[in-house]
């Protein structure tokens, strides 16, 4: 299979981004093969389209499952494996966003509890824990945005991103209106100040 100019410039892209996202350049070219691919590719497909060695091929494809960013896929009298990736994007987005979250953010908030868990026995402990609290504390806070932001449909997410810095217009003009965002909230002394 000979690759066209534009798909190979896409798929040489991704291999040289894939080591600084942490798999190696194979791993990227088959990913983005599989990516631009219009229908799923066995494994001698891609061994042909990238020139890489069929062992090269195989562990990539173990891993790409592993991430799950993969599917199996199989044709009717063909008992070879096909594989393809999700036709929506924000399935592959959601996907990689969950298992970095799973492979990096929580073994460390794990062990920054457990850090955090521990008596200090010195001065420079003490310290070293207030700042791993400060990076616990934002790491929480992140963890519990990306809940929030799970659990909103696609639809109503792209609406959400594309609101970008209306977003900080519409709290910045909730403040100067002195709203604290509680019900109900008497008036503070600054509201009363303000209203004269």
């Amino acid at each position: 299979m000979n690759l066209p100019p534009l798909v190979q410039t896409f798929v040489l892209h991704f291999g040289e981004m894939g080591s600084r996202w942490g798999v190696n350049r194979t791993v990227g070219q088959i990913y983005a093969l599989l990516f631009v691919s219009p229908e799923p590719l066995n494994a001698d497909d891609i061994v042909e389209a990238l020139g890489v060695s069929r062992s090269n091929v195989s562990m990539g494809l173990k891993e790409l499952q592993a991430w799950n960013l993969v599917r199996l896929r199989h044709k009717p009298g063909d008992r070879r494996d096909y594989f393809g990736t999700p036709e929506d994007i924000w399935v592959i987005v959601r996907t990689l966003i969950e298992e970095r979250k799973k492979r990096e953010i929580d073994p460390t908030l794990s062990l920054l509890r457990e850090t955090l868990m521990e008596r200090p026995e010195s001065e420079f402990e003490r310290h070293a824990q207030e700042r791993m609290r400060e990076m616990h504390d934002l790491i929480d806070m992140l963890t519990d945005w990306y809940a929030d932001m799970r659990a909103i449909e696609t639809e109503r997410l792209v609406q959400l991103m594309k609101l970008g810095s209306k977003i900080s217009r519409v709290l910045e003009f909730r403040d100067r209106l002195g709203f604290s965002g509680k019900r109900n909230d008497p008036p503070s002394p600054d509201d009363e100040e303000r209203s004269r």
